[in-house]
């Protein structure tokens, strides 16, 4: 069983330490970047703005755009098991069917 080790990561400049499982280190640093990236869009010119304020919008779009994707994986979902029902229905009556 893996322990969590410390993991340096930068945000607007600044420096973080989390910890974090050896095998989930890429999917934090990448994450990381994410959000850097997302902290200076918002960010923008304004280097004044509140680091706090600057956060809390970073993560209020990136949770806009994670529920975003959810409700279209969803949606995807529920159009596939549909086509599916509907394709097993098909096979059903072609091998219930004597005169097929």
């Amino acid at each position: 069983m893996s322990s969590a080790q410390p993991v340096n990561i930068r945000l607007l400049d600044r420096e973080y330490t989390v910890g974090c499982l050896p095998e989930e280190r890429d999917s934090l640093l990448a994450a990381a970047r994410m959000l850097d990236g997302k902290m200076r869009e918002i960010r923008g010119g304004n280097r004044m703005a509140a680091l706090d304020r600057v956060a809390v919008l970073a993560a209020l779009n990136l949770a806009h755009d994670l529920e975003q994707l959810r409700m279209e994986s969803d949606q995807r979902e529920k159009t596939l098991s549909r086509s599916v029902g509907e394709l097993n229905r098909k096979l059903d009556g072609l091998f219930n069917d004597p005169a097929a």
